[in-house]
């Protein structure tokens, strides 16, 4: 009896998070004209102790442990259930027919944020370096916007910006940690409440309940603390942690 609560309540829990996927979506592509579309979602697998392989799971043994696999045609995939599949990226829409259809087939899948554009823009940094950027950003009293966390990396959503912009601003620092991550023009980012293969994506810094649409700094305006904050982070900034 106990078991089959448990599998009911674990269905309940499973239906409402595909709810809240589906949910937030549609929000973000109606309310707040973000263009969006499903990543590519996470698969069970299995790996075996004398072969070390892997091979979707069933039913786990011993010698076996489970784990979470892209479900992309990479095996080696470094960012799994964190990017586009099928569709590619040039599909995201704010049709609301569109990703209700595209999250009616596959209910798991994370919710991609296509930047630039006229949507946000996104600069992404290792989650230490992540925490003491905003408490350097909070402590000038500086205005945020939306930020977007994993366990391993925190995303500050800004305005739209250009190549050219970015590059002019970049050009002139001394040196940009290889840890920093500018997600504009023809670039992604995972948008709560997705799970990927680095853990649960949540908010940081949640946008205003009743927003009509999430105000967001400029890019030159939170720049130089992450710049200094994933420098001075543990190894100088220069891991690329995904």
């Amino acid at each position: 009896m106990r078991e089959i609560l448990g599998r009911r309540r674990r269905l309940r829990f499973r239906r409402k998070e595909r709810t809240a996927r589906l949910d937030a979506a549609v929000a973000f592509a109606v309310e707040w004209n973000w263009p969006v579309l499903p990543g590519a979602s996470l698969r069970t697998t299995t790996r075996t102790a004398a072969g070390g392989g892997l091979r979707p799971a069933t039913r786990t043994g011993a010698g076996a442990a489970t784990g979470a696999a892209c479900s992309c045609p990479d095996p080696d995939c470094v960012v799994p259930g964190a990017h586009p599949y099928d569709p590619g990226l040039l599909a995201a829409t704010t049709d609301e027919r569109m990703i209700r259809w595209w999250w009616t087939r596959r209910p798991d899948a994370p919710v991609v944020l296509a930047t630039g554009g006229r949507a946000p823009c996104a600069v992404s940094l290792p989650a230490v370096a992540g925490a003491r950027a905003l408490a350097a950003l909070d402590a000038t009293g500086m205005r945020l916007g939306p930020v977007v966390a994993t366990p391993t990396r925190w995303s500050i959503l800004v305005a739209p910006y250009s190549l050219e912009r970015l590059g002019e601003l970049l050009y002139a620092k001394d040196s940009v940690p290889s840890s920093l991550r500018f997600h504009g023009e023809g670039g992604y980012l995972l948008l709560p409440p997705s799970v990927a293969g680095t853990g649960q994506v949540r908010w940081e810094r949640a946008p205003l309940a009743g927003s009509a649409r999430p105000w967001l700094p400029d890019v030159e305006a939170v720049v130089d603390a992450l710049v200094e904050a994933s420098t001075s982070a543990p190894g100088g900034g220069s891991r690329l942690a995904y």
